[in-house]
């Protein structure tokens, strides 16, 4: 493994941590709440994320609007959704699903907080495990000769460089996705 394919292998690990914090509630409404939800379309012959099944607008901080590319699935999409259990209503209306985001509470809010800094910590933690594999990696190499102690030690900094840089970049998407869960 090169460090270039370390580099991929971590920016992999933020980019799942992107989406995955974007779809946390902050009490506006976002198409990153609904469009990766599983929708069981015609019958549930095929699995389907909304984002595939219709588009997804926003016209004001407070609803979301699904128009499904196929009508006959309108039912599908909204039954999912409410089973997707995320604390949203879609309601039916004749060629759309509506979707008004409520305010959070204050608890809410601290709640979602919790469930950001489980998101982030679980990226944090792929980050390292990518990085304890390069090092063992490293060391075994080290140990058997197959490179010297100075390159050893040169690529062991490149490496938690690297790392360091890939944190700072999940440390920024919480801080960002707090301050909208805060409402700030």
């Amino acid at each position: 493994m090169d460090l270039e394919e370390i580099k991929v292998r971590m920016q992999k690990a933020v980019d799942f941590v992107r989406a995955d914090v974007a779809g946390i509630r902050t009490g506006k409404a976002n198409s990153a709440l609904v469009e990766n939800i599983v929708i069981g379309a015609y019958g549930g012959t095929a699995q389907m994320r909304v984002i595939e099944l219709a588009s997804i607008t926003v016209p004001d901080v407070q609803t979301i609007v699904i128009t499904p590319y196929d009508q006959s699935i309108i039912g599908d999409i909204r039954r999912d959704i409410v089973a997707a259990n995320i604390g949203l209503t879609p309601i039916l209306e004749t060629n759309l699903i509506r979707i008004s985001v409520p305010q959070l509470t204050t608890e809410r809010r601290q709640e979602y907080v919790r469930m950001l800094y489980k998101k982030l910590e679980d990226g944090r933690v792929k980050v390292r495990q990518v990085r304890h594999d390069k090092m063992s990696e490293l060391k075994r190499a080290g140990e058997a000769k197959e490179i010297n102690e100075d390159v050893k030690s040169r690529l062991e900094e490149e490496l938690q460089k690297i790392t360091d840089k890939m944190m700072e970049n999940i440390e920024e998407i919480g801080n960002i996705k707090e301050k909208e869960i805060l409402g700030g």
